[in-house]
Protein backbone atom coordinates (compact mmCIF):
# COMPACT_ATOMS: atom_id res chain seq x y z
CA UNK A 1 0.00 0.00 0.00
CA UNK A 2 1.28 2.96 -0.84
CA UNK A 3 2.37 4.93 2.38
CA UNK A 4 1.21 8.69 1.44
CA UNK A 5 -1.83 9.47 2.47
CA UNK A 6 -1.89 12.99 1.52
CA UNK A 7 -5.02 14.08 -0.66
CA UNK A 8 -4.22 15.53 -4.51
CA UNK A 9 -7.89 16.12 -5.44
CA UNK A 10 -10.39 18.15 -3.84
CA UNK A 11 -12.53 16.33 -0.75
CA UNK A 12 -15.16 18.26 0.15
CA UNK A 13 -16.26 17.66 3.70
CA UNK A 14 -18.47 20.45 5.13
CA UNK A 15 -19.71 20.17 9.03
CA UNK A 16 -23.31 22.04 9.40
CA UNK A 17 -22.21 24.06 12.31
CA UNK A 18 -19.20 24.46 13.92
CA UNK A 19 -17.98 26.20 17.17
CA UNK A 20 -15.13 27.12 19.38
CA UNK A 21 -16.16 27.02 22.94
CA UNK A 22 -14.38 29.25 25.21
CA UNK A 23 -14.68 27.83 28.97
CA UNK A 24 -14.35 30.04 32.38
CA UNK A 25 -11.07 28.35 33.11
CA UNK A 26 -9.39 29.57 30.18
CA UNK A 27 -9.47 26.18 27.75
CA UNK A 28 -11.60 25.79 24.59
CA UNK A 29 -13.24 22.86 22.69
CA UNK A 30 -14.60 22.79 19.20
CA UNK A 31 -18.63 21.92 18.89
CA UNK A 32 -19.24 19.79 15.87
CA UNK A 33 -22.72 20.20 15.39
CA UNK A 34 -24.83 18.23 12.78
CA UNK A 35 -28.68 18.10 11.79
CA UNK A 36 -29.28 14.69 10.72
CA UNK A 37 -33.12 13.73 9.40
CA UNK A 38 -32.43 10.24 8.23
CA UNK A 39 -29.98 7.58 8.93
CA UNK A 40 -27.10 8.05 6.37
CA UNK A 41 -24.50 5.14 6.72
CA UNK A 42 -21.98 7.14 4.80
CA UNK A 43 -22.22 9.81 7.28
CA UNK A 44 -20.64 7.79 10.44
CA UNK A 45 -17.26 7.68 8.09
CA UNK A 46 -17.90 11.63 7.45
CA UNK A 47 -18.16 12.25 11.24
CA UNK A 48 -14.95 9.96 12.08
CA UNK A 49 -13.27 12.04 9.67
CA UNK A 50 -14.91 15.57 11.07
CA UNK A 51 -13.63 14.55 14.23
CA UNK A 52 -10.04 13.26 13.30
CA UNK A 53 -9.55 16.25 10.74
CA UNK A 54 -10.55 18.83 13.51
CA UNK A 55 -8.05 17.65 16.05
CA UNK A 56 -5.42 17.22 13.92
CA UNK A 57 -5.45 20.85 12.73
CA UNK A 58 -6.68 22.48 15.59
CA UNK A 59 -5.70 20.58 18.63
CA UNK A 60 -8.42 21.34 20.84
CA UNK A 61 -10.92 18.94 22.20
CA UNK A 62 -13.39 17.91 20.03
CA UNK A 63 -16.87 17.33 20.45
CA UNK A 64 -19.27 15.71 17.82
CA UNK A 65 -23.39 16.78 18.45
CA UNK A 66 -25.66 14.91 16.40
CA UNK A 67 -29.19 16.80 16.57
CA UNK A 68 -32.24 14.18 15.20
CA UNK A 69 -36.18 15.35 14.68
CA UNK A 70 -36.82 11.59 15.43
CA UNK A 71 -36.37 8.88 18.14
CA UNK A 72 -35.24 6.12 15.31
CA UNK A 73 -32.64 8.38 13.92
CA UNK A 74 -31.30 9.71 17.24
CA UNK A 75 -30.87 6.11 18.80
CA UNK A 76 -29.03 5.24 14.85
CA UNK A 77 -26.85 8.18 15.40
CA UNK A 78 -26.03 7.65 18.75
CA UNK A 79 -24.37 4.17 18.40
CA UNK A 80 -20.26 4.29 18.74
CA UNK A 81 -18.10 4.28 15.19
CA UNK A 82 -15.58 1.66 15.74
CA UNK A 83 -12.45 1.29 13.20
CA UNK A 84 -10.16 -1.16 13.73
CA UNK A 85 -10.55 -4.84 15.10
CA UNK A 86 -13.79 -5.83 16.69
CA UNK A 87 -11.72 -6.36 19.77
CA UNK A 88 -9.36 -3.60 19.70
CA UNK A 89 -10.53 -0.67 17.69
CA UNK A 90 -7.71 1.58 16.90
CA UNK A 91 -10.66 4.91 16.73
CA UNK A 92 -13.74 5.27 19.08
CA UNK A 93 -16.24 7.38 18.20
CA UNK A 94 -19.08 8.58 20.68
CA UNK A 95 -21.39 11.16 19.00
CA UNK A 96 -23.94 13.39 21.50
CA UNK A 97 -26.76 12.80 20.25
CA UNK A 98 -30.28 15.47 20.97
CA UNK A 99 -33.40 14.53 19.71
CA UNK A 100 -37.21 14.12 20.86
CA UNK A 101 -36.58 11.38 23.35
CA UNK A 102 -34.20 13.06 25.34
CA UNK A 103 -34.81 17.03 25.22
CA UNK A 104 -37.59 18.38 26.72
CA UNK A 105 -40.42 20.88 25.08
CA UNK A 106 -39.86 24.35 26.07
CA UNK A 107 -43.12 25.94 25.22
CA UNK A 108 -42.84 29.16 28.03
CA UNK A 109 -41.14 32.22 26.90
CA UNK A 110 -39.31 32.34 30.44
CA UNK A 111 -38.08 29.32 30.51
CA UNK A 112 -37.00 29.65 27.54
CA UNK A 113 -35.20 32.71 28.34
CA UNK A 114 -33.62 31.42 31.18
CA UNK A 115 -32.12 28.63 28.76
CA UNK A 116 -32.14 29.93 25.07
CA UNK A 117 -29.93 26.84 23.33
CA UNK A 118 -32.17 24.30 25.29
CA UNK A 119 -34.67 25.96 23.98
CA UNK A 120 -33.41 26.32 20.41
CA UNK A 121 -32.93 22.48 20.88
CA UNK A 122 -36.14 22.00 21.49
CA UNK A 123 -37.73 23.70 18.50
CA UNK A 124 -35.24 21.55 16.45
CA UNK A 125 -35.93 17.79 17.80
CA UNK A 126 -39.71 18.59 18.40
CA UNK A 127 -39.98 20.29 14.57
CA UNK A 128 -42.21 17.34 13.39
CA UNK A 129 -44.44 18.04 16.67
CA UNK A 130 -48.10 19.30 16.84
CA UNK A 131 -46.32 21.62 19.68
CA UNK A 132 -43.49 23.27 17.61
CA UNK A 133 -45.27 26.06 17.00
CA UNK A 134 -45.94 26.80 20.97
CA UNK A 135 -42.23 26.11 21.56
CA UNK A 136 -41.27 28.89 17.83
CA UNK A 137 -43.23 31.40 19.73
CA UNK A 138 -41.46 31.01 23.09
CA UNK A 139 -38.17 31.06 21.74
CA UNK A 140 -39.12 34.01 19.76
CA UNK A 141 -40.38 35.71 22.72
CA UNK A 142 -36.87 35.03 23.86
CA UNK A 143 -34.95 35.91 21.80
CA UNK A 144 -36.83 39.42 21.86
CA UNK A 145 -34.97 40.39 25.26
CA UNK A 146 -31.09 38.89 24.03
CA UNK A 147 -28.60 40.70 22.64
CA UNK A 148 -29.51 41.33 19.15
CA UNK A 149 -26.25 40.01 17.94
CA UNK A 150 -26.26 36.43 19.72
CA UNK A 151 -30.12 36.17 18.79
CA UNK A 152 -29.59 36.34 15.25
CA UNK A 153 -26.74 33.99 15.25
CA UNK A 154 -29.54 31.51 17.56
CA UNK A 155 -32.26 32.62 14.58
CA UNK A 156 -30.11 31.38 11.96
CA UNK A 157 -29.43 28.28 13.54
CA UNK A 158 -32.57 27.35 14.33
CA UNK A 159 -34.00 27.95 10.81
CA UNK A 160 -30.89 25.79 9.61
CA UNK A 161 -31.71 23.15 12.52
CA UNK A 162 -35.85 22.82 11.15
CA UNK A 163 -34.82 21.91 7.57
CA UNK A 164 -37.34 21.22 5.01
CA UNK A 165 -40.36 21.31 7.63
CA UNK A 166 -43.62 23.20 8.02
CA UNK A 167 -42.28 24.46 11.31
CA UNK A 168 -39.60 26.51 9.16
CA UNK A 169 -42.18 28.33 7.30
CA UNK A 170 -43.77 29.24 11.05
CA UNK A 171 -40.41 30.27 12.01
CA UNK A 172 -39.10 32.54 8.91
CA UNK A 173 -42.85 34.14 9.47
CA UNK A 174 -42.23 34.63 13.22
CA UNK A 175 -38.77 36.07 12.06
CA UNK A 176 -40.54 38.87 9.64
CA UNK A 177 -43.15 39.83 12.48
CA UNK A 178 -41.40 39.75 15.75
CA UNK A 179 -37.48 39.59 15.01
CA UNK A 180 -37.32 42.13 11.73
CA UNK A 181 -34.82 44.05 13.92
CA UNK A 182 -32.44 40.90 13.85
CA UNK A 183 -29.56 41.06 11.09
CA UNK A 184 -29.02 38.45 9.24
CA UNK A 185 -30.25 36.30 6.37
CA UNK A 186 -33.24 34.83 7.99
CA UNK A 187 -35.11 38.67 8.68
CA UNK A 188 -33.49 40.14 5.29
CA UNK A 189 -34.52 37.11 3.49
CA UNK A 190 -38.11 37.56 4.42
CA UNK A 191 -37.90 41.71 4.40
CA UNK A 192 -36.82 41.06 0.31
CA UNK A 193 -39.47 38.89 -0.94
CA UNK A 194 -41.43 41.42 -2.87
CA UNK A 195 -44.62 43.03 -2.81
CA UNK A 196 -47.20 43.82 -0.79
CA UNK A 197 -49.56 41.65 -2.73
CA UNK A 198 -47.31 38.38 -2.63
CA UNK A 199 -46.92 39.00 0.95
CA UNK A 200 -50.99 38.75 1.37
CA UNK A 201 -51.07 35.53 -0.49
CA UNK A 202 -48.32 33.74 1.57
CA UNK A 203 -49.10 35.01 4.71
CA UNK A 204 -53.21 33.53 4.27
CA UNK A 205 -51.03 30.57 3.20
CA UNK A 206 -49.03 30.41 6.41
CA UNK A 207 -51.88 30.59 8.67
CA UNK A 208 -53.55 27.16 7.06
CA UNK A 209 -50.01 25.61 7.09
CA UNK A 210 -49.73 26.86 10.71
CA UNK A 211 -53.45 25.50 11.70
CA UNK A 212 -52.61 22.05 10.01
CA UNK A 213 -49.60 21.78 11.45
CA UNK A 214 -50.72 22.43 15.25
CA UNK A 215 -53.81 20.03 14.22
CA UNK A 216 -56.56 22.45 14.43
CA UNK A 217 -59.38 21.95 11.87
CA UNK A 218 -60.23 24.36 9.28
CA UNK A 219 -63.57 24.47 7.61
CA UNK A 220 -64.44 24.62 4.24
CA UNK A 221 -65.92 28.34 5.06
CA UNK A 222 -63.28 29.57 7.52
CA UNK A 223 -60.57 28.28 4.75
CA UNK A 224 -62.08 30.39 1.95
CA UNK A 225 -62.04 33.63 4.53
CA UNK A 226 -58.72 33.78 4.93
CA UNK A 227 -57.63 33.19 1.52
CA UNK A 228 -59.86 35.59 0.40
CA UNK A 229 -58.64 38.48 2.75
CA UNK A 230 -56.45 41.39 1.02
CA UNK A 231 -55.96 43.09 4.60
CA UNK A 232 -52.46 42.64 5.39
CA UNK A 233 -53.18 44.30 8.73
CA UNK A 234 -55.88 41.64 9.23
CA UNK A 235 -53.87 38.93 8.26
CA UNK A 236 -50.72 39.35 10.42
CA UNK A 237 -53.50 39.32 13.57
CA UNK A 238 -54.24 36.30 12.49
CA UNK A 239 -51.30 34.78 12.07
CA UNK A 240 -50.33 35.70 15.59
CA UNK A 241 -53.07 34.16 16.95
CA UNK A 242 -52.67 30.67 14.82
CA UNK A 243 -49.41 30.20 16.82
CA UNK A 244 -51.82 29.37 19.66
CA UNK A 245 -54.98 29.39 18.92
CA UNK A 246 -56.82 26.26 19.67
CA UNK A 247 -59.91 26.76 17.05
CA UNK A 248 -59.96 28.56 13.99
CA UNK A 249 -62.54 30.48 15.42
CA UNK A 250 -60.45 31.98 18.18
CA UNK A 251 -58.22 32.90 15.31
CA UNK A 252 -61.05 34.54 13.11
CA UNK A 253 -62.45 36.18 16.22
CA UNK A 254 -63.40 40.37 16.15
CA UNK A 255 -60.85 42.48 17.84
Amino acid sequence: MDTDLTEIRPLERHVDTLLRIDVADGDSLLLAIEAQGKKDPDKRSSWAYYLAHLYAKFRYPCVLLVVCRDKGTAEWAAEPIRIGLDKHPSLVAHPLVLGPHNVPMVTDAVRAADDIPTAVFSAITHSNDHDIAAILEALAEALRATDADAAAVFAEFTEAGLGATPAREIWRNLMGTGLSHFRGFVAESFRDEGRVEGRVEGRGEDILRILAVRGVPVPDEARQRITACKDLAVLDVWFERAVTATTVDAVLAES
